[in-house]
C-alpha cells in the first residue's frame, strides 16, 4: 500500500481539492483508494470533520467519517497512534490520501505513515519563498514535490514557464501549476440561500447549482440586458421593487435571483422564473447587508460540493504530473 501525505503552510490553499481529484483519478484507473486525516493534539473537534465526511461520500468509503479523521490527543508515541488508526482503513486499499491539518505540516506525520508528501501552495507574487523552500525540505527524501494552486490565468504561462527552475535550484520537484477557477470557489445555490437567510421559493432542485459570479442590480442606471450580460452563470442582488431589473436579470445567464425588500413580487416576474427554471431568493435583509453576508461566506468556502469535482479532476488531468506520483509510488498506470 502506498499513502500520500497532502500538507500546507496555510489552511484553505486547496487541499482536499487537489485530494478529491487524485482519489477520483486513482479510482477511474483501478487503484483501491482511501482517506486519512489524523488530527493531533490541541482540544477535540466538535462532530464529524466537514473534509473527511465529503471524502468518504466522494470515495465511496465504507469507514465512518470519525474513523478517517480520528482524534489522536497530543500523547504518546505519534507513529504509534497513527499506525493504529491507519490499520481500521488500510485493508484492501492501494492508496491512502492522508490529508494535512490546515497549517501544519509535519513531518513527524509524514515519517509515520511511511508517505511520499505534497505540498500544495496558494499562488502569490515572487514564489519561491523562503518559508516555502523550508517547509519542502523539512520531509527530506520524502517529499515528492510541490503544487502550486490558484494561479491567476494572467500569471499561469508565465509561472509554468518559469517555476520549474525556481525550485529545481532548491532541489525541488515542481508537481503543477494549478490555474484559478472561479467555479472551484464559488457557493451553491442553497448555500447562498441559508448564507443570506433567505427563502427560494420556486426551483428547489436547483440548489445543488454553482454561483460563479454575484452582480448588484440595485444601483445601476444601464440598460439590465446589457449590463447583465456581462457575466454568466450569476446570481443577481436586487431589491424587491425593481422588476424591471429582475426581467432583464432572467433574460441573460443568471443562477439565481436574490431579491430583497417587502415589496411583493409582480407575477410575470415569478412566471418567467419557473419558466427559465432560475430560482427567486427572497430575503428580508437590505442589499448591503446581502453583500456582506455574501462576502463572509466567500471568504470561508470549502471544496466540499461533488459538483465542483469534475472541473477540479480536469485541471488536475492537464496540469499535474501524474507520471511522477504514479512512479513515486510504485504503481502501474
Amino acid at each position: 500500500m502506498a499513502t500520500v501525505y497532502v500538507t500546507s503552510r496555510e489552511g484553505g490553499v486547496g487541499k482536499t481539492a487537489v485530494c478529491a481529484a487524485l482519489g477520483k483519478h486513482l479510482i477511474s484507473d483501478g487503484k483501491k483508494t482511501g482517506f486519512f486525516k489524523p488530527i493531533l493534539g490541541g482540544n477535540k473537534p466538535a462532530g464529524a470533520d466537514p473534509d473527511a465526511t465529503f471524502m468518504k461520500q466522494l470515495l465511496g468509503l465504507k469507514e465512518a467519517a470519525e474513523t478517517l479523521c480520528p482524534f489522536l490527543g497530543g500523547e504518546g508515541n505519534v507513529a504509534s497512534r497513527i499506525s493504529q488508526s491507519l490499520s481500521h482503513i488500510a485493508p484492501g486499499k492501494d492508496v491512502i490520501l492522508a490529508e494535512g491539518v490546515n497549517g501544519q505540516p509535519s513531518p513527524e506525520v509524514a515519517k509515520a505513515l511511511g508517505a511520499r508528501v505534497i505540498i500544495v501552495e496558494a499562488y502569490s507574487p515572487g514564489l519561491p519563498r523562503e518559508e516555502l523552500v523550508a517547509a519542502a525540505k523539512s520531509f527530506g527524501e520524502q517529499l515528492l514535490g510541490v503544487v502550486i494552486n490558484r494561479v491567476p490565468v494572467s500569471q499561469a504561462e508565465r509561472v509554468r514557464a518559469e517555476a520549474p527552475a525556481w525550485f529545481s535550484s532548491a532541489g525541488i520537484s515542481l508537481l503543477g501549476v494549478l490555474p484559478e477557477d472561479r467555479a472551484l470557489a464559488s457557493l451553491t445555490i442553497g448555500e447562498l440561500a441559508e448564507q443570506v437567510r433567505g427563502e427560494i421559493v420556486n426551483n428547489p432542485e436547483k440548489s445543488p447549482e454553482l454561483a460563479e459570479n454575484v452582480m448588484l442590480g440595485a444601483l445601476t442606471v444601464d440598460s439590465g440586458l446589457l449590463y447583465f450580460g456581462r457575466k454568466p452563470n450569476k446570481v443577481a442582488v436586487l431589491r424587491s421593487d425593481r422588476p424591471d431589473m429582475h426581467l432583464a436579470a432572467l433574460e441573460t445567464s443568471t443562477r439565481a435571483l436574490v431579491i430583497s425588500g417587502g415589496t411583493e413580487l409582480i407575477p410575470s416576474v415569478r412566471h418567467r422564473a419557473e419558466d427559465k427554471g432560475i430560482p427567486l431568493i427572497l430575503t428580508s435583509e437590505d442589499v448591503p447587508s446581502i453583500v456582506a453576508l455574501i462576502e463572509d461566506a466567500l471568504a470561508k468556502v470549502r471544496f466540499n460540493q461533488e459538483s465542483k469535482v469534475p472541473r477540479m479532476s480536469q485541471i488536475m488531468a492537464e496540469h499535474f504530473a501524474w507520471g511522477k506520483l504514479y512512479q513515486a509510488l510504485g504503481l502501474a498506470s
